[in-house]
């Protein structure tokens, strides 16, 4: 997620799994696990209702679990940490990374272009769930003249250990941003986003200049693994949740998640979702553990007959909502600041209708660390 998208990548499946692959399977960083062979492969299908011959899409790497076994991780001294690794390469000293993979994450009927971008930091730049790096694209500040472009935060959709397991890469999800002239409705390359374009088209091999990693308010809070867990994103806000996820459901490591993570991801429409594939995952190896709510707001209404947005879905499910944040619930929200007006106004209306001060209620949340806001 910037604070400011996927196409094919390498996944891990069991041989012999039910899930349907588009591609075969090609030998290449095998991973051992257990008494079952692991082997990459292309591409798992996202998305099979919307692929056409001739409008092919690529999907995200992902790794499929086999009867709810979960994939082995090391280095498992990444465990051990009792505090966030923070800002070990700062904006004039960056850490030269190199590109591992772009894919993009969408359908052919989403707006705009999201990728999924794996980074290799050779294990030099490590990081925790819920933390951010920072880019420094190529070329000169247009502001500074003979200075390099400011650093633009994109929060990491990874776990510690990258998608490859081995604690060396990291992933961003990025969507392209692009910029068109209101009164001609074409687009404007010179107002288009710097960074966001930079990695889109970045290839494998290309080099990247990273710092940080930053950012404590998002860290997962694992000193209670029977917590319940709510977490709201808007498009690439789901990036750190992905990397949450992972931890719980994906990951053998020594975090043993045994409580409900309840996850509300507003889209425009079912070809925008992102990293469907795992989440419908989950929900299906983990359904006393794991709620998967999306908001599609280009396909779905909300109970008024208008756009279904982030905020209907949170005042659908309210009573329930409410009912955990009073038994200490965390709750997360990641995404474009524009979001955040729109909820906050939803949960003072129904703090009121349940005869709660809102604003009250909101300071106690604040005052036990259960409310964690990234916005951008």
């Amino acid at each position: 997620m910037a604070h400011s998208a996927v196409s094919q990548v390498s996944v891990a499946v069991p041989i012999g799994s039910d899930i349907s692959l588009r591609r075969s399977v090609s030998k290449r960083n095998s991973i051992s696990f257990g008494d079952k062979s692991w082997v990459s492969t292309l591409s798992l299908d996202l998305k099979s209702r919307n692929i056409q011959k001739s409008n092919q899409y690529i999907v995200c790497m992902s790794v499929q679990q086999a009867s709810k076994s979960k994939v082995a991780v090391s280095p498992l001294e990444l465990e051990n940490a009792k505090e966030p690794p923070l800002n070990l390469f700062k904006p004039k000293e960056p850490y030269t990374a190199t590109i591992v993979s772009v894919e993009r994450l969408v359908g052919p009927k989403a707006p705009g272009e999201t990728c999924h971008i794996v980074i290799d930091h050779g294990g030099n730049v490590p990081y925790w769930e819920g933390q951010s790096y920072g880019v420094i694209p190529p070329g000169e500040n247009p502001k500074k003249p003979g200075s390099p472009h400011n650093v633009r935060l994109y929060s990491i959709a990874s776990t510690r250990y990258g998608d490859s397991f081995d604690g060396k890469t990291a992933s961003l999800c990025v969507r392209r941003a692009v910029y068109y002239d209101p009164e001609t409705g074409k687009e404007d390359p010179s107002k288009n986003g710097v960074c966001s374009n930079f990695l889109c088209n970045t290839k494998p091999g290309d080099k990247v200049q990273i710092t940080g990693p930053s950012g404590k308010i998002m860290l997962l809070p694992e000193d209670n693994p029977n917590a319940y867990h709510i977490m709201i994103a808007t498009g690439t806000g789901v990036a750190p949740f992905r990397g949450y996820l992972r931890r719980m459901f994906m990951e053998d490591v020594t975090f043993k998640f045994r409580g409900l993570a309840w996850l509300f991801l507003g889209v425009a429409n079912a070809d925008s979702l992102l990293y469907d594939d795992e989440f419908t995952k989950y929900l299906q190896d983990f359904p006393d553990h794991f709620r998967y709510d999306g908001a599609l707001s280009r396909e779905q209404k909300n109970k008024s007959g208008g756009k279904m947005y982030v905020q209907d879905k949170i005042e659908e499910y309210s009573d329930e909502i409410f009912k955990l944040l009073d038994d200490g619930a965390h709750i997360y929200f990641c995404g474009l600041k524009g979001m955040m007006p729109g909820i906050q106004e939803t949960l003072k209306r129904v703090a009121e209708k349940r005869g709660e001060n809102w604003d009250e209620k909101l300071s106690q949340l604040k005052k036990k660390k259960q409310w964690h806001v990234e916005v951008y």
